[in-house]
Parts: structure tokens; sequence; C-alpha cells
């Protein structure tokens, strides 16, 4: 015979909850060694919660923690009378037989409070599924994410006093002074860029924006190569315009430097298989996981992005692009919107929402209008914030807007003072919520779908140079100091 949920006595271990109370009025800084474990709503036994609450404050003010300090601090809380008086306390601490263990009774107390907030959650799940008028799409989402609420409180840190905290503030800001970057967030491998945002920040939503065929696509491969592959930090990349395959093989032309129709068709020379042979190693094993699901949902997103930061402790999340997500799988639902434009809006709140909770920067390509084409000269084609497509909620929830500008696309090849604008690419900092704008240059190989460091490629050049073997040892004199070369700047290099 079934037995009636109601009948059920609720998952509990009121004996292991009477031994760790009072172990730990019995053991000098138990109370630390359970802090990240328990919470006061762990225990079953309402007097054992007020008891655990009395033991918290105590802590809080870093105060003793015995059997006198307990019943005196249930005294001021008002509860003493309720659990029991003096004598309850008395018998706490006689039923203890070791605290050898204290950690791993803990741990039980917190799973039996696992247990029980699975079942009380799952009840109202239940009772709102019978609702005809629930949305079963809304319904899911909201059952995932309390699902994972009550997961992630049993590995939630406590907080106990501000102290612990001031401490790990400092030695975040000494670990950032100890980088020669001064960095302290993540960082991108372009180095004039990581310099403006002192890298990619936890809980910020960043939008790059651009016209076809700028190279955002090239732009966020390039950032996913040097953070996984430089920096070893695990990246995620959806990509909902390109299949796994394309992505990947976009990812081989970067790396390899070997022409994007040669990849494609397998035509490659005896050198350049070689070559494709020696570099692809660096991505083997590299932290990038990719998924090409298209039309994907924010619900869907919310999902997958969870488990990548749960089971593989991803870092950072790319999304190409904003405009190709959809705000729900639903059909019926997604008509509720009204206009293209909301539903974009509810996308990027969605995004940044998501990049708070799981508390890692979330990157989001996106389109500008068209505006940008009919506009005249030089200026006229740099982007602003006014054109980013669909929806001015974009700018408005982004804590940083960057835009991708290629002069040369337009076929502008020089500035106004006549420097080459040649294989250069601007990274426009439009928007910064908590720092400076600006623009810094890259340069953009085309045939390599690649970004790189202006210095690095001079650094190259240099190199290439002094290691000529053909090279006259005269003509090596005049070569100019590495320093010197690049200090010159890009505005009079000859590209």
């Amino acid at each position: 015979m079934q037995v009636s949920d109601a009948s059920r006595i609720p998952p509990q271990e009121r004996e292991i909850e009477e031994a760790v109370l009072g172990a730990l009025m019995l053991e000098k800084d138990a109370y630390f060694q359970v802090s990240e474990i328990l919470k006061s709503e762990s225990f079953y036994e309402k007097a054992h919660e007020l008891i655990y609450e009395a033991i918290v404050d105590l802590a809080m003010h870093q105060r003793p923690i015995d059997m006198l300090t307990v019943t005196e601090q249930l005294r001021r809380n008002g509860h003493l009378d309720t659990i029991g008086g003096p004598f309850y306390i008395s018998q706490l601490t006689e039923k203890v037989a070791s605290t050898t263990h204290l950690e791993y009774h803990a741990g039980i107390i917190a799973q039996k409070f696992l247990a029980r907030e699975l079942i009380r959650y799952t009840g109202t799940i239940q009772g709102k599924a019978y609702d005809a008028t629930m949305d079963i799409e809304e319904l899911m989402q909201e059952a995932e994410a309390e699902l994972f609420k009550i997961a992630q409180r049993n590995i939630k840190n406590e907080a106990i006093q501000i102290n612990p905290i001031i401490k790990e503030s400092m030695e975040l800001l000494q670990k950032a002074a100890s980088r020669k970057e001064g960095l302290s967030g993540l960082r991108s491998g372009f180095t004039a860029l990581d310099k403006i945002t002192s890298g990619w920040q936890n809980s910020d939503l960043v939008i790059i924006a651009a016209r076809p065929a700028m190279g955002k696509t090239a732009f966020v491969l390039s950032m996913a190569k040097n953070m996984a592959v430089n920096f070893d930090i695990p990246v995620a990349l959806f990509s909902l315009e390109m299949s796994n395959v394309q992505l990947v093989n976009r990812l081989i032309v970067n790396v390899c430097e070997i022409s994007g129709d040669k990849i494609k068709s397998g035509q490659l020379a005896p050198f350049e298989w070689e070559q494709l042979d020696y570099k692809i190693k660096e991505l083997y094993d590299a932290n990038i996981y990719v998924d090409d699901t298209p039309s994907l949902s924010i619900f869907e997103l919310r999902t997958k992005a969870r488990r990548l930061v749960r089971e593989h402790a991803v870092k950072c999340i790319f999304i190409d692009y904003l405009q190709l997500m959809n705000a729900t799988e639903n059909k019926q639902q997604k008509m509720k919107f009204g206009s293209r434009e909301q539903e974009v809006s509810t996308i990027s709140r969605s995004l940044k929402g998501l990049a708070k909770e799981l508390n890692i920067p979330i990157i989001a390509l996106s389109q500008l209008n068209r505006g940008v084409e009919n506009r005249q000269g030089i200026e006229g084609k740099r982007p602003q914030l006014a054109d980013l497509r669909e929806s001015g909620a974009i700018e408005q929830d982004a804590d940083m807007v960057c835009f991708i500008h290629r002069p040369e696309y337009y076929k502008i090849i020089e500035d106004e003072k006549g420097n080459s604008l040649l294989g250069l690419a601007e990274i426009i900092v439009a928007k910064h919520r908590n720092g400076a704008t600006g623009d810094i240059r890259l340069r953009f190989k085309s045939d390599y779908a690649k970004f790189t460091n202006l210095d690095e490629e001079l650094s190259r050049e240099f190199t290439s140079s002094i290691n000529r073997s053909d090279a006259d040892p005269a003509d090596r004199q005049t070569i100019p100091a590495q320093e010197d070369f690049i200090a010159a700047g890009a505005e009079n290099m000859p590209f």
C-alpha cells in the first residue's frame, strides 16, 4: 500500500542535530568547521534552529561559544524558555561522545535539509502544474532556477563577520597588484584592450557589435583562443550562426595561419601540412567548449551555462550572436512580446541576470543597423551607440559596449594625416559602466580571420628581419631597436 505524503516524516536526524550542537559548545573553534556547511534553517527541530542562531550570534561578535555563553545569548534573544531552558542545553553537551566526526555529522544535517527543501518545492511545482492557466515553459524555467538555488545553498560560504571579507578583498587587490598588467579580471590577450577594461570582469555583460563582415566572429575566436590556450581559462562559445565543425575550422585557420579556402579544400602544400600538424597541437585539450544549438532560447542557454560552470568551471561565455537568440521556445509566448524589439530587450536583461547569477563575464555579439552605411566620411562610418540593432535596452543592460570598425572595409585606406589604415581594426569602447572609454587598434589578418596586437606583429617582423639568413651584417646594423620600432606608434607605421 502506498503511503500518502502527509503521513510521511520529513527527512531529519534529531540525534545527530543534538550531537552537533553539543559538540559546538564543548570544542573550541568547532563552529568554524561547520559554518560553511550549516545554517540555522538546516536544523529540523525548531529548538535546535534557535540554539544554532544563538551560536552564530556569538561567532559574529567573536565571543566564546560554550554552554554558559549560549544560554546567556538565548536569554538575550528571548528564546531560552522556548528551547526548554538551561537544562536542555546541559543535556545536549552530555550527549557528545566525540567531536572527531563533527564535519561529517554536519554534512548529514545539511543533506537532510536539502531533501526537505526538494520535497517542499516539488510540491509547490506540482500544484502549479495542475493550474491550466500556467505557462509550462515559464514553470519549467522557474523550477530549474529554484532547483539551482537549492543546490547552491550547500556550497555557498557563510558570511560570518566582515573581517574575512576584508581579508579576501585585500588578497585580490594584492594579487592584481602583483601582475605586471595590473588586471583584476580575465585577460583577453589584447594588451591595449585589457588596459582599458582591466580584464573582463565577473558578472559583466559585454556587447561587441559591428556590421556584417567586420570580423565579429574572428574577434571572439581570437579572444577565446588567447584565453583558453595562452592563459588556460576555460571558456564556452555558443554559435547560433555556424556549426561546430565550421567554428572549429575557423579556429584552425586562426591558430595555424593557413587560409580558409585551403582548409576547406584540403589542398595544402607539404610545408603547410607540417605547419598544420605542429600548430594544431595548441588546440588539443584546450578548455574551449562549443555549442551550435540553432535558435537558442534564453531558457536553454541558462540551463547549459549553469552546467558548464558547474561541471567544467567555465569562466567566460561567448554568444555569437544575440539577435539569433529567442526569448522563449514557445511560439504562443513569443507572440506576447508584440515586437522583436521587446523580445531582444528580454534577451539582454536575461543575459545580464545570468552573468550576475553565475558571476562570470558574458560576451555577446550583436548586429548594428544599416545607419552606418548611409553616413559619409571617415567619422561617419564609425559606429555609435544609437546604431545598436533592434533594441535600446541592449545599451542599457550592458556593462560595456564595444564596436569593431575596419575603415579598410569602406575603402578608406588613409586617415586625415595620411597614415595607412590597411590591415588595421579599431576596437571602440563606447560604454564602460565601471571604467574608461576609448579606442584601441589591432592588426586584422583577413586571410586567417585573426586579430592580434599591433606590437606583437611589429615584434615578429623585427625578429624575422634580424634572423634572415640572407641578411647582410651591415644591413642589420641599420635596423632600429625593437623598443624604438614599437614606440613609433601605429599612426606612423606603413600599413
